[in-house]
């Protein structure tokens, strides 16, 4: 929707790249992958720390626990806690952020409301509360990676690395989840603020990498053709083939 005036934040922000998918689809490992661009790449982790401890409440476990409850102020902070990131100042040309405001709307909070965890009321303050952001503050997007997985396969990765808060989390779950991002970044349901790269993510972890380095490009390729500098980002084998 757009304002009068010129929204926050609409000046000097980097080439902004979210990576979305599933609980368990790798997000975390596909950011570790870009460690090795952190002279150009500002890395954000989803801040699953500051949900874990408000003021040493655990809002994450209660959520998990008593969603009926804890949905509504739960995503009331996440929507807090990421729009800190969204607006988070950097120097370096390119911005990769773990999820994004976006699929906290249109995959957890359409969820929720679905499977009748919030009451409509709840529903339409979150709705009004994201009009008013969209309306003020200018939430850059660029691309978006999508990992997609297969429930199964992010269920088996959520069994083994086991933490506390997600033990009671179930299969069925993750099939809701896959289903609101499926109807988001596939079948177009819902605003799309970017385009989007669709990875195979049910590839063992260790064997993913080539679906990793697959969305370098698009990560980036607009960097590189607008830095002055232009450094090199390519293995030895792909600088033989690639003008920088």
């Amino acid at each position: 929707m757009a304002s009068s005036g010129a929204k926050f934040c609409s000046e000097g922000q980097p080439f902004t790249v979210f990576i979305e998918g599933n609980i368990g689809s790798g997000k975390t490992t596909f950011l570790n992958h870009f460690q090795k661009y952190q002279d150009l790449v500002c890395l954000l982790t989803e801040p699953v720390e500051q949900w874990r401890n408000c003021g040493g409440v655990n809002l994450l476990d209660l959520m998990y626990k008593e969603p009926y409850r804890w949905a509504m102020p739960f995503q009331t902070y996440v929507t807090i806690t990421m729009l800190n990131m969204h607006v988070q100042p950097t120097t370096k040309p390119v911005k990769l952020m773990e999820r994004s405001m976006y699929s906290a709307r249109y995959c957890f909070v359409e969820n929720m409301m679905q499977s009748g965890m919030l009451h409509e009321g709840m529903y339409n303050i979150l709705q009004e509360w994201y009009a008013s952001i969209e309306r003020m503050i200018n939430v850059q997007a660029d691309r978006i990676i999508y990992l997609r997985t297969d429930p199964e396969v992010a269920y088996e990765r959520v069994r083994a690395r086991a933490r506390s808060e997600e033990s009671c989390v179930p299969l069925e779950y993750l099939r809701q989840i896959h289903e609101r991002y499926e109807n988001w970044l596939i079948h177009g349901q819902h605003p799309c603020p970017a385009p989007v790269t669709v990875l195979n993510a049910n590839l063992d972890l260790s064997n993913i990498g080539t679906e990793y380095v697959r969305s370098e490009s698009s990560i980036l390729e607009p960097i590189i053709q607008n830095t002055v500098r232009q450094p090199i980002l390519a293995s030895p084998s792909k600088q033989s083939k690639e003008a920088f």
